[in-house]
């Protein structure tokens, strides 16, 4: 057999990190395999049970496998088949005394990394062998290189690189200093908490209290105790007196989520805690000055709330002198790259897990998803890939179900069709405005253009619009 019937004079050091696997069923070709490959300069681990190769492969073991296609039990296709569905990123070499064109193509389709014809070419098993040790050196190093990356472009928690998020990140590093009142507008699921928590940190009172309440969890009465506290006997079941969350926080800063689901009555008490700096008790005639920063934040449109009369005016100017965006995920998408390596990092110590990254096919279904739920869903999908992911790489079925099924999608999430440019301009605004549920303001926004020609064009369409004189522009329809 042509097993390198010449060997080199150069000095071989074995890469010590990279194990190649070999499996075959004759204890012969184990042997010789074996040499050569040491004598290339790698130690290789042999055995000729196929279980025990995947248990190699699925433990991390080994990055490569040497496998022969006729063995008894297992052959080398079904070998592969499930070596790669254990762990997507193995290199799977296979061996086999007839080696044909056609076989050569159908391996390599199926997933080998190469198709080796018996009596194997030292020179081209060397090379084979240096590639791949090669590729899994760069990927260490690209690991490093992303977790040193992580580190520089972490903002108190919050991961990001896009230009979208860069400014909100510099935004907030300079009103922190200066602000007593922020808004934070985003969709849920952007981080808003994340921001409010770091501006907090960076704010000269980062050594005081952080008070969060979530305004859309409580009723009018649970909220109005929660904020200013209240007197022992002042509503059935306040069997003793306690302050609220200003008067926690005196000297820090509160946080309020979702304000935009306050009552009128309840945003008028939170209006003379922002004018006038005090509070009082449920049940008590006492008021007390409070100091404190607030930071508040709503997924909706408060324009749009204040034009429909659910949102006060005033609070409204008081809330918003500084306004912080914060950009979905589908406005940042080369962001996911990042986050996923971040929540990797995050629930790889939460889990006791080693996962590297995602196959290429498991990286595409994410940038095509639209994630209504934000950084916030592709956190949960993460956070579940790596409680099923047994792999070194999460894989298109260690993802949810609703990923895995995912068809190629058209324009009109239907069969294709050509349209007239009214049609289509039709079409987006309608859709633009569905997204902005009916807000007409914001939908303007979105698509670049004034009111007046957003409602030409709804006129035009054969869609009713409300005068311009009234104060009802922008209002949700």
């Amino acid at each position: 057999m042509a097993f390198g019937l010449t060997k080199t004079t150069e000095l071989i050091t074995p890469r010590k990190s990279f194990v190649p696997c070999i499996l075959d069923d004759d204890p012969a070709q184990l042997d010789m395999l074996s040499s050569v490959i040491a004598d290339i300069g790698y130690e290789a681990i042999t055995t000729a049970d196929p279980e025990e190769a995947l248990k190699l492969i699925k433990r991390g073991h080994c990055r490569l496998a040497l496998v022969d296609v006729h063995m008894p039990g297992m052959d080398g296709y079904q070998f592969l088949d499930q070596a790669l569905r254990s762990d997507p990123g193995v290199h799977i070499l296979l061996m086999t005394g007839d080696y044909t064109l056609d076989s050569a193509l159908e391996a390599i389709r199926r997933g080998a990394a190469d198709f080796l014809p018996k009596p194997i070419d030292r020179t081209h098993l060397k090379k084979t062998l240096d590639d791949a040790a090669n590729l899994y050196d760069q990927r260490r190093r690209v690991r490093v290189l992303e977790e040193q990356l992580l580190k520089d472009l972490e903002f108190h928690g919050i991961v990001g690189k896009s230009p979208v998020m860069l400014e909100v990140f510099d935004f907030a590093r300079k009103v922190a200093r200066h602000y007593t009142n922020v808004l934070l507008v985003g969709a849920t699921g952007t981080g808003k908490e994340l921001v409010a928590r770091a501006i907090h940190q960076l704010s000269p009172v980062s050594q005081q209290k952080l008070a969060v309440c979530n305004c859309s969890a409580l009723v009018d009465t649970l909220l109005e105790s929660q904020l200013f506290g209240h007197m022992r006997g002042a509503f059935t079941g306040a069997t003793d007196t306690r302050p609220g969350l200003f008067e926690y926080a005196n000297g820090g800063t509160v946080f309020l989520d979702e304000v935009s689901e306050m009552s009128l009555a309840m945003q008028a008490k939170l209006l003379r805690v922002i004018q006038n700096r005090e509070i009082q008790r449920v049940g008590s005639p006492e008021v007390q000055q409070v100091n404190v920063r607030l930071i508040a934040a709503t997924n909706r449109d408060l324009r749009a709330e204040v034009l429909a009369g659910r949102f006060r005016e005033d609070l409204f100017y008081r809330l918003s002198s500084i306004q912080i965006r914060l950009p979905s995920l589908a406005e940042r998408l080369e962001d996911i790259p990042l986050l996923v390596q971040f929540f990797l990092h995050k629930y790889n110590s939460a889990y006791g897990k080693d996962i590297s990254g995602l196959t290429r096919r498991a990286q595409t279904v994410l940038l095509q998803h639209p994630w209504p739920g934000n950084v916030r869903e592709l956190e949960n999908v993460i956070s579940s890939a790596c409680i099923t992911g047994a792999g070194d790489f999460v894989d298109l079925a260690d993802l949810p179900e609703h990923f895995q099924h995912r068809g190629p999608r058209s324009m009109e999430g239907e069969d294709w069709k050509p349209l007239s440019l009214d049609e289509v301009r039709r079409v987006h605004i309608q859709r633009v405005l569905e997204m902005c549920q009916g807000n007409r303001l914001r939908a303007a926004q979105i698509l670049g253009i004034g009111r007046t020609s957003l409602y030409r064009y709804l006129k035009r369409d054969g869609y009713d619009t409300p005068r311009l004189k009234s104060g009802a522009a922008g209002a949700a329809s």
